[in-house]
């Protein structure tokens, strides 16, 4: 066994939704730790990429779709998984999906797309390895929640449920999986630029804006990351279970900038 409770060297862990940005990102790093992967995705041609970078780190990489909404796509993704590789050790739940609309406009449709993916999906992912890890008393489970897990924002309200319900889902999993041997934590990141949300950073002055709300003053990249994620998929958090990392530059701290003096004056006008 390693000295180094970083290492993942023999690890086998599940990065859903691994086709591009911040799953890839995971799996990357992931892989550089000394994990071998599975990588979903609904489509499993966009996997390539990802899966060849894996292996040339010398690392192995599995390929697998998978549907969140369909419980047999679950079941049948850990399956192949575990006939892979014997054992999962890690999971990352990450795949996810969000509409961006003002409330008065969500359509059923909309609130069940987001929230059977990024709820419900979690819960079932999780809910499948688990019944691997709990025979062999180990595991890490790491739930992809976000700066919406513990704040609201306008034109969010599918998004920022299915987040904050990660969160709760997170602590209740932990508490019930504890004794097994296995921890599970939320992994909450902050503004970062994805596919997802790319056309918000298409304005310039929203960018600005939001910068200036956030402690270190810049989104995040992927990298910021990486540290965070191997951390919790490793023995240098076996002590830590049910928790929410944020990795948001500090804009959690909720505190914004004072206006220049000159303004408040005037509002006392």
């Amino acid at each position: 066994m390693s000295d180094n409770p970083f290492d993942l060297t023999g690890k086998v862990a599940i990065v859903t939704g691994a086709s591009r940005g911040l799953g890839q990102q995971f799996a990357r790093a992931l892989a550089r730790a000394g994990a071998d992967l599975v990588i979903t995705a609904r489509n499993v041609d966009s996997l390539r990429a990802t899966q060849e970078e894996i292996e040339a780190l010398g690392r192995r990489a599995v390929a697998l779709p998978l549907e969140l909404r369909d419980l047999d796509s679950i079941h049948e993704m850990v399956e192949e998984a575990v006939a892979a590789y014997g054992a999962i050790d890690i999971l990352v739940n990450n795949a996810g999906c969000n509409v961006r609309k003002p409330a008065l406009e969500i359509t059923l449709e909309d609130w069940d797309l987001v929230l059977d993916t990024n709820l419900r999906g979690t819960f079932f992912v999780a809910q499948a390895v688990a019944k691997h890890m709990i025979p062999r008393k180990y595991g890490r489970i790491i739930n992809l929640g976000s700066v919406t897990s513990v704040f609201g924002y306008a034109g969010l309200a599918p998004y920022c449920a299915s987040r904050g319900g990660v969160k709760q889902l997170t602590m209740s999993l932990a508490d019930d999986w504890g004794p097994h041997g296995i921890t599970v934590n939320c992994l909450a990141p902050g503004w970062f630029k994805t596919a997802q949300n790319a056309v918000l950073y298409e304005d310039r002055e929203w960018v600005a804006y939001l910068e200036d709300r956030i402690p270190l003053k810049r989104v995040g990249q992927p990298g910021d990351l990486e540290g965070a994620i191997v951390f919790l998929a490793s023995d240098a958090s076996a002590y830590i279970t049910g928790q929410t990392l944020l990795v948001d530059g500090g804009i959690s701290t909720g505190a914004t900038r004072a206006r220049p003096k000159e303004d408040q004056q005037a509002d006392r006008g």
